[in-house]
């Protein structure tokens, strides 16, 4: 496997990740230090399909799946290495996460994630997902990695 060389655009992500279109929810990555930190872009757009839409309000990004966002821009962290390669991560918990602002169509999702500590098969990443608007998602996610089926 070729050496990451950034930007890491959306047919990169889909060589490490095994996500394919509705739920591959990255759209590139920006920023890379191996076992250390990530920075990737989520581009929210009006036509997702899991947009919440309600009467008289404009539609948000439900916090479920800009969770599933940064927990996948740390999988690239974690699945880019030569070692992990063939193997698949599996999010084991999610801590103390915080939902501080509605990820709406037309935003672009800044999404940070540090290794907090990291282990042969398992780690804890902290991510930070951010709008113009500032902070809307923060928090803790433990991670374990298997073999592929």
């Amino acid at each position: 496997m070729e050496p990451l060389s950034l930007p890491l655009d959306y047919a990169a992500i889909e060589r490490i990740l095994p996500h394919r279109y509705p739920f591959l929810l990255v759209d590139r990555i920006t920023e890379f230090e191996v076992d250390k930190r990530i920075v990737g872009i989520k581009n929210v757009s009006l036509n997702e399909r899991y947009l919440t839409r309600r009467p008289r309000q404009r539609p948000v990004l439900p916090p479920t799946i800009l969770t599933e966002a940064v927990a996948q821009v740390g999988a690239i962290l974690i699945l880019s290495k030569p070692e992990n390669r063939e193997k698949l991560i599996y999010i084991v918990g999610i801590e103390r996460v915080r939902y501080r602002r509605p990820a709406r169509p037309g935003d672009v999702v800044h999404i940070e994630v540090n290794v907090k500590r990291l282990r042969s098969r398992m780690g804890q990443l902290h991510g930070v997902a951010k709008t113009d608007g500032g902070i809307a998602l923060d928090g803790r996610m433990t991670f374990a990695l298997g073999p592929a089926q």
